[in-house]
């Protein structure tokens, strides 16, 4: 039990730390569009421990992100991306029939388009949905980079039965 509990500090305090290491670097990237180094871990939570202990670390990390360094608002956006992102992922991930990149490539355009509704709700406006393409494309990508990120490292975690 201690060590599924260091566990779940040590993948809270990553993904919160990814974020914020994530908002320091100054990327050329239009609104909206981030790197996303935080869903790493939670990609990782899912893969070496389990879907329940993933989620978790996913909304801790949210909560914990949005009082230290974001707003509320902010945690809206980033809550919705993050639920919608994981209920996709978790199916995914049930199924067995998609790889580690293809789980975090859709849970990447997910998030983004939870990110999309939510916008739409507060801002009162569907104009955001314009941004929906981009926002995909975007997603895609990022999704593919952390789901090669994630891959190599629940390889190597396992070979070192960590």
């Amino acid at each position: 039990m201690s060590k599924r509990v260091a566990y779940y500090g040590i993948f809270a305090s990553l993904a919160i730390l990814m974020g914020y290491v994530e908002a320091m670097i100054p990327l050329p990237l239009p609104p909206g569009i981030k790197l996303g180094l935080s869903n790493v871990v939670v990609v990782l939570c899912m893969y070496i421990m389990d879907l329940k202990s993933a989620f978790f670390i996913s909304i801790i990390r949210i909560f914990i992100s949005a009082l230290l360094f974001k707003g509320f608002v902010s945690m809206w956006y980033s809550l919705a991306g993050a639920v919608l992102s994981f209920i996709v992922m978790a199916v995914l991930f049930k199924s067995k029939g998609v790889s580690i990149i293809g789980v975090s490539a859709l849970g990447g355009v997910f998030h983004n388009i939870g990110q999309v509704i939510v916008a739409a709700i507060l801002l009162g406006r569907n104009i955001v949905i314009y941004l929906l393409p981009v926002l995909m494309i975007s997603g895609v990508v990022t999704g593919v980079l952390i789901g090669i990120v994630s891959r190599y490292t629940v390889s190597y975690l396992q070979n070192r039965n960590l």
